[in-house]
């Protein structure tokens, strides 16, 4: 699945013509390039959700599936957003029943093998591609990398369901890592892979959610684990500045 439902406010004004998802690097939409990676990765049967001038993304994507050996589902997204947890639950039977589901946003271009990241999630209900990228915000895992929490070393925020890391909250990243010293902070790709096992714990859930806030809460109950790429470049082509060095990173990883 390919989350290309964005307002995408950070590359106005851009966006304000075309959806983020069509904004180019070089010669070719952020779109292709996404979906270039998960044909290379040997998936084609790829959802793109749509919001925000869906119509120019619809039109591309029917482009797109008479090009390339691939079959495009749209889960249409235009009368409501849906956030990231939403949207996935949006488009579930869309989806193989028995396949874990790779997610992609859009705005984020890497060099990680995502076919060898997909096959990688095992019997987990979830995995969520990490880095050692410095942020504010970080997941908090374990020593097996089984997610635990999340920080914001910032303003010393923890969310976790367990309360011997929730009781952590207001201290800094360096002060998580000495009171528990088997906590490991990573910094989140926006590239997951989800079980459809998960369904079922969102049914309950709001019609609008964000996928992390959803893991957070049921870490404790499913396996929900991190893979860690030492080696991860990455980019987040959501902001003017790193769009113009979007081409000369994407020359790196190719």
């Amino acid at each position: 699945m390919i989350f290309a439902a964005g307002m995408g406010t950070r590359l106005k004004p851009l966006t304000d013509v075309i959806p983020k998802a069509l904004v180019p690097v070089g010669d070719k939409p952020l779109l292709q390039i996404v979906l270039e990676r998960l044909l290379d990765a040997d998936i084609h049967n790829v959802v793109v959700n749509v919001h925000h001038k869906s119509a120019q993304i619809c039109n591309y994507l029917r482009l797109l599936q008479s090009y390339y050996d691939v079959q495009i589902s749209v889960s249409d997204e235009s009368e409501l957003l849906l956030e990231t947890g939403g949207g996935i639950r949006k488009a579930q039977g869309l989806f193989d029943a028995d396949a874990p589901i790779l997610i992609h946003n859009v705005d984020i271009l890497s060099n990680v093998n995502l076919g060898a990241f997909y096959d990688s999630i095992g019997d987990a209900d979830a995995l969520l591609l990490v880095s050692e990228r410095k942020t504010k915000r970080y997941l908090l895992f374990d020593d097996d990398m089984n997610l635990v929490g999340w920080t914001n070393i910032e303003t010393g925020e923890v969310k976790s369901p367990y309360p011997e890391i929730k009781s952590l909250s207001g201290y800094s990243d360096s002060s998580l890592l000495t009171l528990h010293s088997s906590l490991k902070l990573f910094a989140f790709s926006g590239i997951h892979a989800f079980s459809p096992r998960l369904f079922a714990d969102m049914e309950q859930w709001p019609e609008k959610f964000p996928i992390i806030d959803f893991y957070l809460n049921r870490c404790a109950e499913r396996k929900i684990k991190g893979y860690l790429k030492s080696d991860l470049k990455l980019l987040d082509v959501g902001k003017l500045d790193t769009l113009d060095n979007a081409f000369d990173f994407l020359k790196t990883i190719n």
